[in-house]
């Protein structure tokens, strides 16, 4: 992996981690805030951004949710800040894969 992100010091098994398994990763790297870590192994990450609108020439605040796998090794919870890549479809809707927790608490995905 080409990235400039340390590997994380706990170890996993899973086959779908970008460190310890055959997951690469390619493409776009966001970040956001994980407003959601209930299901298994994967997290709802809040991406939010600023749109543009011609008529009143002014810009609007927009966000979306992005489903990411959340590998064992990491294990990032609710209000956590990470950094997501684009990979291979894992599932139906997950195509993204969490590579790092930014330190320091994320603000809440309400607002």
């Amino acid at each position: 992996m080409a990235l400039p992100i340390k590997k994380p010091k706990k170890e996993c098994n899973d086959r779908n981690c970008p460190f310890h398994g055959s997951l690469s990763i390619r493409g776009r790297i966001l970040e956001g805030t994980v407003i959601s870590a209930k299901m298994d192994k994967t997290v709802i990450v809040r991406r939010g951004f600023l749109k543009y609108v011609p008529k009143f020439k002014r810009y609007e605040r927009r966000h979306s949710h992005i489903p990411a796998h959340n590998p064992p090794c990491l294990n990032v919870k609710e209000n956590d800040r990470v950094r997501i890549a684009e990979c291979r479809p894992i599932s139906k809707t997950v195509s993204f894969v969490v590579i790092e927790k930014i330190e320091g608490e994320g603000v809440g995905g309400k607002s």
